[in-house]
C-alpha cells in the first residue's frame, strides 16, 4: 500500500464520522465519492486542510477531490480501513430510514438522479477506455512509421478488444445500477455484439453486429431489469431460479433484436451525423458555445449527459470530436488562474493555492482551481468561461475547415489528452491544432480575467496581505478563498 494514500485514508476516516457513518465508497477520475448516514458528523474544514485533499463537493454523495494520481490508491486504502472496522447490525438498524431518505433527497432532482445513474454506468469504464485509447494511439504511430510490423496486429487486438465488447460492460453496469442482476444485463447486451445477429432482420433490414452500440445495450439491460423485477413479483419461489432468468433473457433479447437494436442504431447514427454536420457547418460558433458553457455544465453536473454521446462517437468513428473542444474550458481556467495570480500580487494565500493547483490544471484536473480560486471570486469564473469559449472556437474553426481533431477516449484533458488525439490529417497537424487551441484558451482566459475579472471593490477586498500562518477568518478583510475554506 502506498504510504501517502494510507496516511490520507487514515486521517480522512475519523473526520467523516468514522466507519459507522460511511455507507458507500466509490471513485471516479479525480474524486472519492462517499455515501454518509449523518452529514452533520463530517468536519469539512479539517478535511479540506488535509495534505493531498484538493477540495470537497457536497452533492448526492460527499465527494473528496484527490486528483487522478491519488484517488484510486486512497480509495483502496479507505476500503481496507472500513473492512477492519465494519459497522455492526445494531449500528445499521439504528440509522433508520429517515436519515437515508433525507440524505438522498437533499439537493436531488429527477434530472440529477438520472445523470448520476448515467455516470455510474459509464464512469467505471473510463480507465479501460483510457488504457485502450493510449495503446491504439501508440499502435497508430507505429503503423504510420512502419516500425515493428510484427507487433502492430497484436497491439490492435489489445486496443480493440474492449471496444468490441463495451456493450456487454454497459449492460452489466446498467443492470447493477438499476437494481437488477448484473450478469443478466450483460447477457442481454451481449446479443448486440454477437456475430450471429447478422442472420436476423428487423424492419425489413438485416441487422449487423454492434448495431445500436452502447445506447442499445443500455436500453436492453434496462428492459431486462424491469422484466426481472416483474418475474420476481409473480413467479413462485420454487420456480424463480429457473423461470426468472430464462424469461428475462428471452423477452428482453427478442425485444432487443426486433426493436431496440434498430431504433438505437438509428439514434446512434443520428448523433454521429449531427456532430459531423454541426462542426462542418458551424464549427467555430459551436466550438465557442460548447467551450464556453462546459464549466457551468460541470458545476451543475449536466456534463454527465455527454458521456453516452462521447462513447457512441468513439464506438462509431474511433474518436469523439467533442472532447478536444470541451477540454478548452480547462485551458480558460488555467489562463484565468494565472491572471488572478498576477492581479492579487499581495494575497499570498490565494497565490499559494494557485501555485499548488496549477500543475493539476495543466493536466486537465480543474477542480482545485475552480473550487479554490475562480468560483469563490465570482468574476474570474465567468472570464475563465470566456477563455474556454475562444479555445473551443479555435478547435471548431479547424473542424469546419476539414481538420477533424478528436480523442480516442474520454476522461483526460489538458496536456494529458495529447497521447489520445486522433485526426484525419496526420498526428503532427492534429497535435498542432490542439496545442494552438490550448494556447488560445490560456491567452483569452488570462486577458479576459486580467482586464475584466476584477472590480475595484473585489481588488480592494482580496489584494491584501494575508498571513500564511493565520486563518483568513481572523483577518479584518473579507474571507479569501483558500483551499481549506472554500465551500461548494
Amino acid at each position: 500500500m502506498h504510504p501517502d494514500a494510507q496516511r490520507t485514508a487514515t486521517h480522512l476516516l475519523p473526520l467523516l464520522g468514522g466507519a459507522d457513518n460511511v455507507t458507500t465508497v466509490a471513485h471516479c477520475m479525480t474524486r472519492l465519492r462517499l455515501g454518509l448516514r449523518d452529514r452533520s458528523l463530517v468536519q469539512d474544514d479539517a478535511i479540506r486542510a488535509l495534505p493531498g485533499v484538493l477540495g470537497v463537493v457536497d452533492d448526492d454523495t460527499y465527494q473528496v477531490v484527490l486528483g487522478p494520481a491519488a484517488v484510486a490508491k486512497v480509495t483502496t486504502a479507505f476500503e481496507e480501513l472500513l473492512t477492519k472496522t465494519p459497522p455492526t447490525a445494531d449500528d445499521l438498524a439504528a440509522t433508520g430510514a429517515a436519515l437515508k431518505a433525507a440524505q438522498k433527497a437533499r439537493n436531488q432532482t429527477p434530472l440529477k438522479q438520472l445523470l448520476r445513474r448515467v455516470a455510474n454506468i459509464f464512469v467505471p469504464l473510463i480507465p479501460a477506455l483510457i488504457g485502450c485509447g493510449i495503446i491504439a494511439g501508440l499502435n497508430g504511430l507505429l503503423v504510420n512509421l512502419r516500425w515493428l510490423p510484427s507487433l502492430t496486429p497484436a497491439l490492435a487486438a489489445v486496443a480493440s478488444g474492449f471496444m468490441a465488447l463495451i456493450a456487454v460492460f454497459v449492460g452489466y453496469n446498467t443492470a447493477k445500477e438499476f437494481g437488477g442482476t448484473p450478469i443478466l444485463g450483460g447477457a442481454v447486451a451481449a446479443i448486440i455484439v454477437f456475430p450471429g445477429v447478422a442472420k436476423t432482420e428487423a424492419f425489413g433490414q438485416a441487422l449487423s453486429p454492434g448495431q445500436g452500440g452502447v445506447l442499445g445495450a443500455l436500453g436492453a439491460a434496462l428492459l431486462a431489469v424491469y422484466v426481472e423485477k416483474w418475474c420476481r413479483r409473480w413467479v413462485p419461489g420454487t420456480l424463480d431460479v429457473l423461470v426468472t432468468p430464462t424469461l428475462t433473457v428471452l423477452v428482453s433479447g427478442l425485444v432487443t433484436i426486433y426493436g431496440l437494436m434498430y431504433v438505437a442504431g438509428e439514434v446512434s447514427t443520428a448523433i454521429g451525423t449531427f456532430a459531423d454536420w454541426l462542426l462542418a457547418h458551424a464549427g467555430a460558433g459551436a466550438g465557442f458555445v460548447l467551450g464556453g458553457l462546459f464549466l457551468p455544465l460541470v458545476m451543475l453536473g449536466l456534463h454527465q449527459a455527454l458521456i453516452p454521446i462521447h462513447t457512441t462517437l468513439i464506438e462509431q468513428q474511433g474518436s469523439t470530436v467533442l472532447l478536444p473542444i470541451l477540454a478548452m474550458a480547462g485551458a480558460g481556467q488555467v489562463g484565468a488562474a494565472m491572471a488572478v495570480y498576477v492581479r492579487l500580487s499581495r494575497n499570498r494565500s490565494i497565490r499559494r493555492t494557485i501555485k499548488s493547483a496549477l500543475p493539476a490544471g495543466l493536466l486537465g484536473v480543474g477542480e482545485p482551481l475552480i473550487y479554490g480560486v475562480s468560483l469563490p471570486l465570482g468574476r474570474p469564473f465567468v472570464t475563465a468561461c470566456v477563455g474556454g469559449a475562444f479555445g473551443g472556437g479555435f478547435i471548431g474553426l479547424f473542424n469546419m475547415l476539414g481538420d477533424h481533431v478528436g480523442s480516442t477516449t474520454i476522461g483526460p484533458s489538458g496536456w494529458a489528452l495529447f497521447p489520445l488525439l486522433d485526426g484525419n490529417k496526420g498526428l503532427a497537424e492534429t497535435v498542432a491544432i490542439y496545442a494552438g487551441g490550448l494556447l488560445v484558451g490560456y491567452v483569452a482566459g488570462f486577458t479576459a480575467t486580467y482586464f475584466f475579472g476584477f472590480s475595484r471593490q473585489l481588488l480592494a477586498e482580496f489584494n491584501v496581505d494575508v498571513d500564511e500562518d493565520v486563518d483568513v477568518e481572523d483577518q479584518a478583510a473579507p474571507e479569501a478563498p483558500t483551499k481549506a475554506q472554500v465551500s461548494v
